[in-house]
């Protein structure tokens, strides 16, 4: 498959169009960001531990019946992805309080919740990506109600696969968002499942091993996203 032109550069991601109209090359790049872009740095090998990390995870997910636009690793920074007509909606769970929750909520980081809460935001930086519900998304015309249907059946279900998965590496999965996309007609899991997009933490300790790492100062950010790749069995190359 050969990669041509760049179609998109995101804060994190280029995508690149192929000679497969079906196809898209995602490279994950180094680049850091948090703070809708306020705080920015490269950090080394990052691009590669993503890339690595959500072609891991993504696999994990399709042999749980779960279908994802991933289709193979390219390079070590590279994946072969199917093309999605996206939907501008983030799909976010939480399991366990912390985050913009808190802030929103007055509530203390670190309280686990019970049920999950899912919640839904409109894919928009500008806005900062303000909180929707299924209505609006209807209305606006981002989505369609028996779309809304899947995409929350298949995030949820996504939960219970990752809950999982994580806890054999002592990990707790703490939130997440997804984002999800139309292939053939059908609802499909797109973007990334990385460190930079939920939150994981040791289960003993409550030591944070995800972009929090970043956005907080803590250090050693890519270093803590190699520990839960290490804890799942993972190795990665660069």
């Amino acid at each position: 498959m050969e990669k041509r032109n760049e179609l998109y550069a995101g804060k994190a991601k280029s995508v690149y169009t192929t000679d497969d109209e079906n196809f898209l090359v995602l490279a994950f790049r180094n680049d850091t960001s948090a703070f809708d872009g306020k705080k920015i740095e490269q950090l080394d090998r990052k691009g590669a531990v993503n890339n690595q990390f959500n072609a891991f995870i993504m696999q994990k997910l399709e042999a749980a019946g779960i279908p994802t636009h991933f289709e193979r690793l390219l390079s070590p920074s590279e994946s072969v992805v199917k093309r999605l007509q996206m939907f501008p909606i983030e799909c976010v769970v939480r399991n366990i309080s912390a985050g913009s929750i808190c802030r929103r909520l007055g509530v203390e980081e670190g309280k686990d919740l019970n049920p999950p809460t899912y919640e839904l935001f409109l894919k928009n930086d500008e806005l900062g990506d303000p909180m929707i519900n299924e209505s609006v998304a209807h209305s606006f015309g981002w989505a369609e109600p028996e779309h809304m249907k899947t995409m929350h059946e298949l995030t949820l279900k996504v939960n219970d696969v990752l809950k999982a998965l994580f806890l054999e590496g002592n990990l707790l999965l703490v939130d997440y968002k997804l984002e999800f996309g139309l292939f053939d007609g059908k609802v499909v899991l797109g973007d990334e499942f990385t460190p930079d997009g939920c939150r994981l933490w040791d289960k003993d300790t409550r030591e944070k091993l995800d972009k929090d790492r970043f956005r907080q100062g803590l250090g050693d950010v890519v270093e803590g996203y190699e520990e839960v790749g290490r804890r799942l069995g993972m190795t990665f190359e660069y």
